[in-house]
């Protein structure tokens, strides 16, 4: 079977993504885990299908590396926003559906997409660190020389833990950097470390507002390996609303493989 496919990236964090608007069709786990493989296949971090929806402008299938169907990617929606936009499907300002509900998405001039994301009244203290679901769990943890954490093997154990059974948990650690912060991110699915990660940044933002419990809006700046992104959000010293994920998205290449 030749598949068409399209590659985008957003901070690093890249996709195989497929066009499935007119001609939908299902892929096995395998043939999802060799497209994502960086030696056998396209290599990506997740892999996005792009279909119509009756009720939205479009609708975000996505799966890990893994092959697995994973939860909501916030890198992998503002990225598959471009491809949609690009192909003349949808205009600057749309909405999808995705894993965890329904998105927005604004298409900036300057390569960049802002993303909607989910609110949460979430944010658990455990211990030290902190944990929230933003579409995707994820745990948080402080750190003082970033550059030299081993990262897989740390956030493998967290992951792991059995605080976390079965399904695991995403890994981020945190330290400030310039006029935001720095974060790395071991991802679930994925088992290993990515450039970058939507839904992690905007835990990690959304952490730190509210364990200074500074209510009010706020834009909180992260640096990652790939690249900058902002969070938009409003702190109610409840919960977290209007919830804004801000950052570059890409297309690297398109091309044909056979499985």
């Amino acid at each position: 079977m030749k598949i068409n496919f399209e590659k985008y990236q957003g901070a690093g964090n890249d996709f195989v993504i497929i066009d499935q608007w007119n001609a939908p069709f299902d892929l096995s786990l395998a043939d999802i885990s060799r497209l994502c493989n960086r030696h056998f296949g396209v290599g990506a971090d997740g892999l996005m299908m792009l279909r119509q929806h009756p009720r939205f402008d479009f609708e975000m299938l996505y799966f890990n590396a893994d092959g697995a169907p994973g939860s909501m990617c916030g890198n992998g929606g503002r990225c598959i926003s471009r491809m949609a936009f690009e192909k003349g499907y949808t205009k600057r300002e749309s909405l999808f559906l995705a894993s965890d509900g329904m998105h927005e998405a604004i298409i900036l001039d300057d390569d960049a997409v802002k993303l909607k994301m989910k609110d949460t009244d979430n944010m658990v203290r455990m211990n030290d660190d902190y944990f929230l679901n933003t579409g995707s769990p994820h745990y948080i943890r402080w750190v003082e020389q970033l550059d030299e954490l081993d990262v897989v093997g740390e956030g493998r154990k967290v992951r792991n833990s059995t605080e976390f059974r079965p399904d695991g948990t995403n890994v981020n650690f945190i330290m400030p950097y310039k006029d935001g912060f720095y974060v790395r991110t071991y991802e679930r699915g994925v088992e290993d470390e990515t450039l970058s990660c939507g839904t992690g940044v905007t835990a990690v933002a959304l952490s730190v507002i509210g364990q200074r419990g500074d209510h009010g809006n706020h834009q909180v700046k992260i640096y990652t390996q790939g690249g900058e992104l902002s969070v938009y959000f409003n702190f109610t010293g409840e919960g977290f609303n209007n919830v804004w994920l801000e950052g570059p998205a890409k297309k690297v290449f398109e091309g044909v493989i056979v499985l």
